[in-house]
């Protein structure tokens, strides 16, 4: 899929760092998902996020809007505070957390974004150091606390099944998720 939308959208090269670079000016500040843990920065991040976008590439990881693999985003130096950050879980080094911060509040791919980076890196598992990656999007989205309850859910069968194709649903998380347009709405 490389290149794909590049006619559309361009593919200025300018405007991105370096896979092997870690810039923090240009990468989101750690959420509260990662407080308390060891928040992965410099060589660590970068090698880490590399193998998340050769991953991403293999599986199809793609952001539509901008037309490249998902991992790019955080070499995109016009969207910040977007992309993903990591980090080792405090009390099990065998666990790492990311969590991914969208370009807006509002971004409509966030919850297939997730779920496709959480099954493209817990579906390779035998190709990196950890046993699980917990994956979640930023509270700032309108509807985190829904996409979180499905990757609670895909989190947990996974630990107990092995199959990262669990299928999940906001109405199987417990209790009622509301969305931007309220819990009875018709729409």
């Amino acid at each position: 899929m490389s290149g794909f939308l590049s006619g559309i959208r361009g593919d200025d090269d300018a405007d991105f760092d370096a896979y092997d670079e870690f810039v923090p000016a240009h990468i989101p500040d750690p959420g509260p998902f990662l407080a308390g843990h060891e928040v992965l920065d410099g060589r660590d991040h970068a090698a880490f996020h590399r193998l998340a976008r050769r991953f991403f590439e293999e599986r199809g990881v793609y952001d539509m809007t901008f037309g490249y693999n998902l991992a790019r985003l955080n070499l995109d130096s016009r969207h910040p505070d977007a992309g993903y950050r990591y980090a080792v879980e405090s009390d099990d080094p065998t666990v790492l957390r990311a969590e991914f911060m969208p370009t807006t509040e509002f971004c409509p791919q966030s919850d297939s974004l997730t779920i496709a980076t959480f099954r493209a890196l817990n579906g390779e598992c035998d190709r990196h150091q950890f046993d699980l990656v917990k994956v979640r999007v930023g509270e700032e989205h309108h509807e985190s606390t829904a996409i979180n309850g499905k990757l609670r859910q895909l989190e947990e069968s996974f630990i107990e099944t092995g199959d990262i194709r669990a299928d999940v649903a906001a109405e199987d998380c417990s209790g009622e998720v509301p969305t931007e347009r309220g819990m009875d709405s018709p729409f």
